[in-house]
């Protein structure tokens, strides 16, 4: 246990450690492994535009275990079944994408924060080590100690979430918020215009909002400059790309350097 979490990915946040991270898209325990020994903090499980669900995830999320990786999970939806299955397998954050109300996510805080602060439905799941976790002793102190390890991140990628994003972020059961880059541009009407004014000036309310919440704040890249930029900007955490690009990119640059 760190710092009195046992979610260490929140731990480094808090300390204002910068976080690096990664979308999670070919598969495979192995995979997760192998993000692990890489050194990334974190993986999103993406399973809104991924192929994976609750029993694939499962695994993924044992192997980050094994490998000291926090596994973070896109939801496909905002659905109360989407948010519980996936914290009860053991994901230590979600990300919920294609929010636009402030009333959506404090549905998210019902389904995914327990009493007092929320309604998440209690059920002795692989989380609570099905029954056997001895702080269910004490039962509102575990669900405390939980809704305090348990990241719930909406995702800022439409016009009417951005215009709403002071008071979402506000909320209190919200622990962050993630910024999905060419979802937000093209709902500005400046598809993947990323030096576009109107584009940077979202993205500094965003960072406002959050710091003014004391609440995290993520956002996707694909540049490793950009990376670099979001990190001097005041992100708290950037998932860079995805594991399939990284695995393409290294064999062609291993092709390049071999083929006569």
């Amino acid at each position: 246990m760190e710092e009195g979490t046992k979610n260490g990915l929140k731990a480094k946040m808090r300390r204002g450690e910068k976080i690096l991270g990664t979308f999670f898209e070919l598969g495979g325990a192995a995979t997760v492994e192998c993000l692990g020994l890489a050194g990334f903090h974190f993986f999103i499980i993406d399973t809104e535009h991924g192929p994976f669900d609750v029993e694939s995830a499962l695994d993924f999320v044992r192997a980050a275990e094994l490998r000291k990786i926090a596994p973070l999970v896109r939801v496909k939806d905002a659905t109360r079944s989407s948010i519980l299955k996936m914290l009860d397998i053991g994901a230590q954050g979600l990300i919920i994408p294609c929010i636009r109300t402030v009333d959506e996510v404090q549905r998210l805080v019902e389904y995914g924060k327990y009493y007092p602060l929320g309604r998440r439905g209690f059920a002795t799941t692989r989380v609570a080590s099905f029954g056997f976790e001895p702080g269910l002793k004490n039962i509102e102190d575990w669900f405390d100690r939980t809704n305090a390890e348990t990241l719930i991140i909406p995702q800022c990628e439409t016009a009417e979430c951005l215009e709403n994003i002071e008071e979402i972020a506000a909320i209190e059961g919200v622990d962050g918020i993630f910024v999905g880059p060419y979802d937000l541009s093209v709902a500005l009407g400046k598809p993947t215009q990323f030096d576009n004014p109107a584009y940077i000036a979202a993205l500094s309310r965003i960072l406002k909002a959050c710091k003014d919440a004391g609440k995290f704040s993520f956002i996707y890249s694909g540049d490793e400059a950009e990376t670099k930029r979001h990190f001097a900007d005041g992100f708290d955490a950037v998932a860079f790309g995805m594991d399939a690009m990284f695995l393409v990119n290294a064999c062609r640059a291993l092709i390049g350097r071999i083929k006569p």
